[in-house]
């Protein structure tokens, strides 16, 4: 009887074992992230904050039968403990659904027409609910009730949006984090100190302050669970002196000295986060983080912004 010689030698054969069990491992080990506990943490306990104020706001509503400037100003003053809650997190949440964050806070109902169609189509209101709208709706002659909770019972329901797994995923990543932050310093230079999503004039400056203390909270969480890709010292020293210029400047946005800010802060802010993105060699599946030049060092210079070609995808990606 003939037998097949054995074509590995023991030796060979259980090197072989070894080497493949060794691939295997190392294909499974990188092809999942390292779960990062105290970054994933900081986050939730944020977002469910911001769920248990809303949850206070909704229990402030439901008890009073009709509103009248009698009743009204507990409810305004919630609003506004709400708002706080969601300034500290909105470095996230803009990021990760900006569609979604409209039922949040989201923009005025206006109509507007359509760029291409608006000889065919009437004119659309754009979705909006939350806080914005809740306390815009306190200033109207007629205050209803069921109004005020339906604003707010829809943000109330969208926060789980944010805690889905679709989305703390991205936790466990550094890349998003820079993304978010380029997001962050440019609305610094709009949206947050111009008033556009604060119907209180008189809150814009309070809540840029609660809006750059908190995102600086979110630095810190951040570093403990990705040492290997810190912020660097220079952006971290100048993030801190803006958090100083903001608490030294007055709080009527009339007053308060945009043009430093934007200038002399919130630029080369940009600018050093920009450099992150490339030294860290920053990367992200979606399209819609290649609308902004990763090359651009300014907020100021006309390349920042990509145009799109008429499939939607933008031109230099």
């Amino acid at each position: 009887m003939r037998y097949c010689s054995n074509p590995f030698p023991m030796k060979k054969a259980t090197s072989l074992v070894l080497l493949v069990f060794t691939f295997l491992l190392l294909i499974s080990s990188t092809g999942k992230p390292a779960v990062r506990v105290n970054y994933l943490a900081f986050y939730s306990s944020r977002v469910q904050d911001f769920r248990a104020e809303q949850e206070k706001l909704i229990a402030t509503i439901k008890s009073v039968k009709t509103v009248s400037p009698g009743n009204s100003a507990a409810i305004r003053k919630q609003i506004h403990e709400t708002r706080l809650s969601l300034r500290k997190i909105e470095f996230w949440l803009r990021y990760f659904e900006p569609i979604a964050f409209r039922k949040i806070n989201g923009p005025l109902p206006v109509e507007w027409e359509t760029e291409v169609f608006e000889k065919f189509e009437a004119p659309y209101r754009r979705e909006g609910s939350g806080l914005t709208l809740a306390e815009m709706h306190l200033d109207e002659e007629v205050v209803d009730i069921d109004t005020l909770l339906s604003y707010i019972s829809t943000s109330l329901s969208t926060t789980e949006v944010f805690i889905a797994d679709s989305i703390t995923k991205n936790l466990h990543r550094q890349q998003h984090f820079f993304l978010a932050n380029r997001l962050h310093l440019l609305n610094l230079a709009s949206i947050y100190t111009t008033g556009f999503d604060c119907p209180d004039t008189t809150r814009v400056i309070p809540e840029l302050r609660v809006i750059m203390e908190g995102t600086s909270t979110i630095y810190d969480a951040y570093e403990k669970d990705f040492p290997s890709y810190p912020l660097v010292s220079a952006y971290k020293t100048l993030y801190r002196e803006a958090i100083r210029f903001i608490k030294e400047q007055p709080q009527s946005i009339s007053d308060f000295d945009h043009f430093t800010f934007i200038c002399d802060y919130v630029n080369p802010l940009y600018a050093l986060n920009a450099g992150m993105i490339t030294d860290y060699n920053v990367r992200s599946a979606s399209f819609v983080d290649y609308s902004l030049n990763r090359e651009a060092r300014s907020i100021f210079d006309k390349a920042l912004y990509r145009v799109q070609n008429r499939k939607g995808v933008f031109i230099g990606v």
